[in-house]
């Protein structure tokens, strides 16, 4: 088992903070690459380690290739990063990757874009919201070379929920190392999210670097690559993080839900089971592979579908949480499945915002809800050691694809972006399948980025850099 370096990391890469309920996320951008190196250096020393575990507040920095770009860093550099990362989240393809079509293409996003580049993002945790906004102040009055373009805030609920009613956050895997531990199955080794770790494939893969010119000081470690010899290791101990802003049609989802229910099942009561279907849980977390009938079952994640529900008669294929991770229901016999599936993992960190359309979620109230002004929504936030292999692949093969496991014209039902008005959502039933007809889509990207999140070593690096050499 890989030893973690857990002081050298930022706290991010070990915990989502769900003990600091209050949440803020700054997008800054560069305007003057020498005093925004000079305000890392003054920043590196308030950036929270992952060990030890902090009690009261805590501050994480991450950077977009365009970012350090901003700070001089040439192409030489920055192409030996993921390419995904360099390349952008809203690069053109990408957009056709991910499913970022019609209002959710990248020029009508409000950050992320050519429009309004995000180049630092700043994550800032705290206990209560005066100490969340007393950190903030500090961070803003310390500012130098680097301007605030958006501030994200989020909401917290107890037990973390989701707009449309959801228990969220169950479905997580356990990272070998970290103190959490569990069923083989769902254990991955760290390199599938920290860089400069074993990955699944036993490799480790080649990661950031730098011409040990730009280093005088021998800030970072050297390592030796292939192709341009003895480097500076910039990324051991970083990671990749995915953070898109996603809008919820709460009042439009449930609905459609509604209505659906009626036409499938003939009582518009049944909705509660046809949105479980769509999700693959009850609004309470219980899986629909260990719990079909029953929605007040403890929320669970030791399940499979080859033994429980091979064929999705419980938890339909086309289902949310059937996409995102099939676990052990792939081809090739349930212990290849799970290793393919875990070689696709997200460690998912995401935090809801906006206020509740409903304050007890209760569907009814939200159905009854006067229209507002309010956005609610994701910030959807994963950590991954390969964008392109763990979060691309995700979205694009199995929860953007119409045709996973065999299925024709089925998209995701939460996430996924229905390309024409035939589309459907399959739920296996004898004597014959059910079908929900024309489905919409109910969640729209409104910014997005990949970041790197560094290590602190490099860290210390990036605010010293010699980027004339």
């Amino acid at each position: 088992m890989a030893s973690l370096e857990l002081t050298d990391m930022q706290g991010f890469l070990a915990r989502g903070y769900g003990g600091l309920p209050e949440a803020a996320f700054l997008l800054l951008h560069v305007e003057e690459a020498a005093a925004a190196q000079a305000w890392l250096r003054s920043l590196t020393a308030d950036v929270t380690p992952a060990d030890p575990k902090p009690s009261q507040s805590a501050l994480q920095v991450a950077f977009t290739g365009d970012g350090l770009r901003a700070l001089g860093f040439g192409e030489d550099t920055l192409q030996t990063f993921d390419q995904a990362f360099w390349e952008g989240m809203d690069a053109p393809y990408r957009q056709r990757i991910l499913g970022d079509d019609g209002d959710s293409a990248p020029q009508h996003w409000r950050w992320g874009n050519d429009a309004n580049p995000a180049h630092v993002l700043l994550m800032l945790f705290a206990i209560d919201a005066e100490t969340l906004e007393a950190r903030i102040e500090t961070v803003r009055d310390g500012l130098q070379g680097l301007a605030e373009t958006e501030r994200l805030d989020t909401t917290s609920f107890t037990p973390a929920r989701e707009h449309f009613g959801f228990r969220d956050g169950i479905s997580q895997p356990i990272v070998e190392g970290l103190s959490r531990s569990g069923a083989p199955e769902n254990t991955v080794p760290p390199g599938e999210f920290f860089l400069g770790y074993p990955n699944a494939y036993g490799e480790r893969p080649v990661r950031p670097s730098v011409d040990p010119a730009c280093d005088p000081d021998e800030i970072l470690p050297r390592t030796k690559t292939e192709r341009d010899g003895v480097r500076g290791d910039l990324g051991r101990n970083g990671t990749y993080v995915v953070l898109r802003q996603l809008s919820q049609d709460v009042q439009g989802f449930w609905k459609f839900v509604t209505e659906a229910s009626e036409e499938v099942y003939g009582d518009a009561e049944e909705r509660h089971r046809l949105a479980a279907k769509m999700v693959g849980r009850w609004r309470e977390g219980a899986p629909l592979a260990l719990s079909p009938d029953d929605p007040d079952a403890p929320a669970r994640d030791d399940f499979g579908y080859h033994e429980e529900d091979p064929d999705g008669m419980k938890c339909p294929f086309a289902s949310h949480l059937r996409r995102s991770n099939p676990r052990d229901s792939l081809e090739g016999g349930p212990e290849e499945s799970t290793t393919v599936s875990n070689r696709h993992r997200l460690v998912r960190r995401g935090r809801p915002y906006g206020p509740p359309l409903a304050d007890d979620f209760d569907v009814d109230d939200m159905l009854a809800a006067a229209p507002d002004e309010a956005e609610r929504g994701l910030h959807f936030l994963c950590l991954c050691g390969d964008i392109a292999r763990q979060f691309e692949f995700t979205q694009q093969t199995w929860i953007e694809n119409q045709k996973f496991s065999g299925l024709y014209d089925d998209p995701d039902p939460l996430m996924g972006s229905p390309q024409d008005e035939g589309t459907t959502f399959t739920i296996p039933d004898t004597p014959v399948r059910r079908r929900v007809r024309d489905m919409q889509r109910f969640v729209e990207v409104r910014g997005g980025a990949y970041f790197f999140m560094p290590s602190l070593t490099a860290l210390r690096f990036l605010g010293r850099a010699d980027l004339s050499a």
